[in-house]
Formats: C-alpha cells, structure tokens, sequence
C-alpha cells in the first residue's frame, strides 16, 4: 500500500487514495481535474503533450494491465501534472510490455493516486464542471481549498511543444508539410510519413516569414493544451498565413480552434469538456456519424464563425462545433482526433483530404 494522498477539488469534495509512481513535490501540487472514458489507450492519454497542467482520471477502472509500451507514445515525456485510477495493475501481461506504471512515473516524476472512487469524481465534475484541485499527504484546511479558485494554466503551448525544429523525411516524397506544433501528438507525424509526406515540425514560436520560406505543400495545425485565446502571437502569425491563397491548411484540436480565432470567431470554456474514444461526431453534408477520440475543454462558438467559414461537423451529444470549413482559401479543421490511438480509426480518411486539397493546389500554380 502506497503512501495516504487526498485529491481535494475547489468545491470541498475530498478524496483518499493511495500514492503510486513519484512522490508528490513538497508533499502537494495543484492542477485542473479532468477525466477520461477511454476504454483502452492509457498509455497514449499518459503521454498526451495536451493533457499540460491536469490531473487526469480515468473513468475505466483497471489501468496499467497491459504494461508500459515506448512505441505507442504520443511524445517523448509524459506532461500531465498527475494521474488519478480507482486501480492499477502491477503485475501486466503483455508480449509488448517493457515495463509497469509505477516505475514508470517514477522515472518520469509523475505522481500519481489509486484508490480514488474515479465514477463518484466523474459524476462530480460532470454536474458541477471541470474544477481545479490538488494532491496533498496533509487532510485539507479551509484557506488551502479557497486559494484553488486563483490557479490558471500558464504558457501551457510553449511548455508542451517541441522547442527546436525537426524534420522527417521520406523517399520520393508526395509532399512536404509543415506541422506547426502546439503539442503535437506524435501520430500525427505517423499519419502524414504513411501518405508519403515529408515534415518539418516547427516550434510555436515560429513567424508566419519562416514558414513561407520553407515553401510547404501544406500547414498541419496540431493539437496542444490550454485556453486557445491566450496564444494571441501565434493567432497574428496564423492570421499572416491565412492571407496566402494556395497554401492549404489542415487544423486539429487546439490548431481547429486557432484557425478559428485567427478568422475572427470567438471560443468558450465547455462544462467538462470531450476526453474519451466514444465521442459521436455527425457530418452535415452526409448525415453520417462517426465515432472519435476527443480531448479538450475548449471549442469553437460556432455563432461567431464569420460568412467565409461553414461548420461541417457538429457534436451529437451536445452541438457543439466540431469542424469547419474555408472559402477563402483552402483550410478546414477538426475539434476531433483523426490520428487517434488506440483509436477509433473512422475519421483517417480527412488526411487523405488534406493530400487531396494539396495536390489540387499544386496543379493550380502549373
């Protein structure tokens, strides 16, 4: 049995659990308590660069049964603040484990808590919203859950994205794209290599000058954590881009929500936000309904959308925007994840739009 840890949210709801992976920092640390309903994909939640500055519960009871797998990582080090599971499994079995949870997080600094009743926090944060709390060994006092009302995610973009430029490179390739990374989850770069596309993965910080002068076939908008409204310089630079006809633009998530704001429209804070593989997503043009993998707790007013932007996916559960389309130029984006792993798979098919939209735009400047 592992250390006595509280989980304290901002509305006074107390939980105790059981510590497991690193010790918590100065014996306490505060984030955003969110969940998760993936079924399967822990590891790929563990090592979400969006998931910066939340303590994250999975809502599936029994976590860690099929080991630790380096190769199904979505980034480099695990960004989370820390990680909350009613059980987890020490003993997995698994022909591709190489390792348990608890080491682990050791390895990696990240404390986390079993033991906690993950459906009774769940149906907390779905009545009442996404809260902050924090993890403590000390039972909590007035002046501590009080203080929780003043904490807020800073510089969450710059402290999730890759800080140098790297490249990819395939023989032969279709064509070369430009993934401007927020947070980018690494399948994203997987997705892209298997279409024969080179890329060039970029820091936030990078001017709308340096992309140009890459003369990509295509902008990849990734994925990334936090308040969409607060990168406001990444909004100017995008805002620059956008201003170029044929370059085609492809946005996930975070990079959906940027393209947005960078068109004018506005964001909102959803209650709970969409973090799970099991989001119902309805394609207006088709009618058709697709399963996704979601994570965010922000999305696109899709009432502020200006005339040259058109919602093409809605969210069937709550109406909520999840896509939108371009006239001005070619670009659309998805509040989904396409690229998904575990899965689901259903929505790949947008990359190849991506490389269609591409290929249309390179034949209009012959």
């Amino acid at each position: 049995m592992g250390q006595t840890v509280y989980l304290v949210l901002e509305n006074g709801v107390c939980l105790e659990g059981q510590g497991f992976g690193a010790a918590l920092p100065q014996g306490q640390l505060t984030g955003e308590v969110v969940f998760t309903t993936g079924m399967t994909g822990y590891l790929e939640t563990i090592t979400d660069p969006s998931y910066y500055g939340q303590i994250v519960a999975q809502t599936f009871p029994l976590i860690g049964n099929y080991g630790v797998i380096p190769s199904d990582f979505e980034s480099e080090q695990p960004k989370l603040t820390a990680y909350i599971v009613k059980e987890w499994c020490q003993a997995p079995s698994n022909f591709r484990s190489e390792g348990d949870l608890d080491t682990f997080f050791k390895a990696c600094h990240i404390p986390a808590v079993s033991g906690i009743d993950t459906r009774y926090l769940t149906q907390v944060l779905r009545e009442e919203g996404t809260m902050n709390g924090y993890l403590s060994y000390e039972k909590p006092t007035p002046e501590r859950i009080r203080a929780l009302a003043g904490y807020h995610i800073d510089h969450a973009v710059d402290h999730a994205a890759t800080r140098q430029r790297q490249h990819y490179s395939v023989p032969d390739a279709r064509f070369h794209v430009a993934l401007w990374d927020f947070g980018a989850k690494y399948n994203i770069v997987r997705e892209l290599i298997s279409r024969c596309c080179s890329v060039t993965v970029l820091p936030p910080q990078t001017s709308a000058e340096d992309i140009a002068a890459l003369h990509p076939d295509g902008l990849m908008l990734s994925n990334g954590p936090g308040d969409p409204a607060d990168n406001t310089g990444i909004i100017r630079e995008l805002q620059k881009l956008c201003a170029r006809p044929r370059l085609p633009i492809f946005g996930i998530c975070l990079g959906h929500q940027l393209l947005a704001l960078a068109h004018g429209a506005k964001t909102m804070k959803l209650p709970y936000g969409h973090r799970g593989a099991n989001q119902p997503v309805k394609e207006l043009e088709t009618g058709r309904v697709f399963m996704t993998s979601q994570n965010h707790g922000y999305a696109v007013d899709q009432s502020t959308l200006p005339a040259e932007a058109g919602e093409i996916f809605i969210n069937v559960n709550d109406g909520s925007c999840e896509g939108v389309a371009y006239t001005d130029h070619p670009a659309f984006s998805v509040q989904f994840h396409p690229e998904a792993c575990g899965g689901p798979l259903d929505t790949r098919f947008l990359f190849d739009r991506f490389l269609k939209q591409m290929e249309e735009s390179k034949h209009a400047e012959k």
